[in-house]
């Protein structure tokens, strides 16, 4: 449709002597569905050179558009001129009669689009650390990530889900020395999180220590002492078994795991060999990034040992040997940006490198914060990614327990996904979040939760016209109401989200959505077979309801949050 109109504008332009390609044409959805469906503000941009007014161009390019049989006769209901200039278009009922018929007949393609179509998209996300705890950013990471990676999808791409985690570096090194000091067995993941806490302390306060750790991060690279080799083994395996168990409740699954013990060798051959690329420094190897605009980073220190840089240097490498690869995302705290940048640079200068590092691009994400004194952990420690789930799920329990539910366990759990994972896409991906739990867990609205609940009505409708027999049934000659006119834009909505890698469009899309439908629900009675004509009137509804549980359910899928039948 938007094609039709554009192409429409574009012709009725022509005509009054202004050449406009049809893609360059503004046409947006309207902010409120009284002043139509579409909007365009074409006219107050030709203004000038149609030398018009705004108002006096508009009128002319509606009344070129009404003679014309471009849009088709069941198309455009009306076309009206609004404000300083702009031309809204009012859409036909049929168009909106064959959204139902299209979302009915065939609710797994609802939304889809072919924006991505025939390309292979590799997104990295998450990227936990081994022998650390899985922390906060790490689900912030894994929520954008996992909904880029579905909106993707949608979008006809073929998605490759990586996961890169650091298995070698400095906290390995304190985790392994707390383990040592402490006595703690590596074996348990809980465990190597205190460890690696001890670690971290001794290393900022206690010189010694800090050799010490210094000389086991040595040690982990050459795997020369036989103890530390036996902690690492350990630990790495028992992390990574957890982590296993976080992503399953996240509900993702990984097609590629990456490592830095995989990457650093990489790198590091990568810098040794394009010496004059990089630079030495105080005994150290860097990359000068002033001569791009940015600056020095260091990519080897004067231990010899290699940098997040010359890792991530190795991890290009391998994802280019990961087959064709259209394009590459990364997400990660907003605070790497400049890092990135800089890595970024160094390895267009390396032909190993140089084709996957074009076609890399970097989403962020902003830091969370909880609202003060409404959220400490069980244990009274640094709120985790891990913890704040299992808070959230704690505290949903109580609403589970009182819901429909065949299973008020699991549902405690999908409450508490949905209601984090809302509180962090409803916003662009680099702006920081204040988590408020109360509010995360609402039923009232402009939550996960309240989505989830919508969707569960919705479920609920439904069952109860199958078991009163009602079936669904579409008029195309009944007015359209302000909800199916919203359900019409869903496609819309997914295909900006997955060109601007910004789930949030789909989010704040959803939450209007559901808040429609619930308006809609408590205004009409949807089953109702009290009279024939009743009956009638409720096969429609009951279309409707259709239409809209699928759209919410496919909405919910696009956020990564599950969508329950009962709640």
């Amino acid at each position: 449709m938007q094609e039709a109109i554009r192409n429409s504008l574009s012709t009725a332009l022509a005509a009054i002597g202004i050449s406009v390609e049809a893609e360059k044409i503004p046409l947006e959805f309207t902010g409120d569905l009284a002043h139509g469906d579409f909007a365009s503000s074409i006219a107050m941009q030709c203004a000038k050179d149609a030398g018009m007014a705004p108002r006096e161009l508009a009128a002319k390019i509606v009344e070129l558009l009404r003679s014309s049989t471009e849009l088709g006769p069941t198309s455009i209901q009306r076309i009206e001129v609004a404000g300083p200039g702009f031309i809204n278009f009012y859409l036909d009922q049929k168009v909106f009669a064959d959204t139902l018929q299209d979302i009915i007949s065939d609710p797994s393609s609802w939304g889809r689009n072919d924006v991505h179509e025939a390309e292979r998209v590799m997104i990295e996300f998450t990227d936990p650390n081994p022998f650390k705890e899985f922390h906060i950013g790490h689900l912030m990471s894994n929520a954008i990530g996992e909904s880029i990676a579905r909106l993707m999808e949608y979008a006809s791409a073929k998605v490759l889900r990586a996961n890169y985690q650091g298995d070698v570096g400095p906290h390995v090194a304190k985790a392994i020395w707390g383990v040592q000091k402490l006595g703690v067995d590596p074996h348990d993941s809980s465990a190597l999180g205190k460890a690696y806490a001890a670690g971290a302390a001794a290393y900022e306060n206690d010189e010694k220590a800090k050799v010490e750790m210094d000389a086991i991060n040595t040690k982990i690279y050459d795997r020369t002492d036989e103890n530390v080799n036996e902690i690492y083994a350990a630990g790495r395996e028992a992390s990574l078994e957890h982590f296993e168990e976080i992503y399953k409740t996240l509900g993702t699954k990984f097609d590629h795991y990456f490592f830095e013990s995989e990457t650093a060798p990489r790198g590091m051959r990568l810098v040794e060999k394009h010496k004059d690329v990089f630079a030495e420094s105080d005994g150290a190897i860097v990359y000068k990034g002033e001569q791009d605009g940015l600056h020095t980073r260091v990519f080897i220190t004067s231990r010899g040992t290699p940098t997040y840089e010359t890792k991530d240097l190795g991890l290009l490498e391998l994802k280019g040997e990961q087959g064709k690869i259209d394009e590459s995302i990364t997400v990660t705290a907003h605070e790497q940006a400049d890092y990135f940048k800089v890595m970024l640079a160094a390895a267009k200068h390396l032909p190993e490198v140089r084709d996957i590092a074009s076609k890399t691009k970097h989403v962020t994400h902003g830091m969370m914060r909880l609202a003060e004194g409404k959220m400490s952990s069980r244990t009274g420690n640094v709120i985790t990614g891990e913890s704040l789930l299992a808070d959230v799920a704690e505290a949903a329990k109580v609403r589970a327990a009182e819901s429909r539910a065949d299973d008020p366990e699991q549902l405690s759990q999908d409450i508490a996904v949905a209601a984090i994972k809302y509180q962090i896409l409803r916003q662009a991906s680099g702006k920081d979040i204040i988590f408020d739990r109360e509010r995360a867990l609402s039923l009232e609205g402009d939550s996960g939760p309240y989505m989830q609940y919508t969707y569960a009505r919705a479920s609920q409708v439904m069952a109860r016209a199958r078991g009163e027999n009602v079936k669904i049934m579409i008029y195309h000659n009944s007015d359209p109401i302000d909800l199916v006119r919203l359900m019409y834009r869903f496609p819309g909505m997914v295909e900006r989200s997955a060109r601007e890698l910004e789930p949030h469009t789909v989010a704040n899309f959803l939450i209007e959505f559901a808040a429609a439908f619930n308006r809609w629900y408590a205004e009409v009675r949807i089953v109702d077979t009290s009279t024939s004509s009743a009956q009638v009137e409720s096969a429609h509804k009951v279309a409707i309801t259709e239409a809209a549980r699928i759209t919410l359910k496919n909405g919910l899928y696009l956020l990564g949050i599950p969508a329950p039948e009962k709640m």
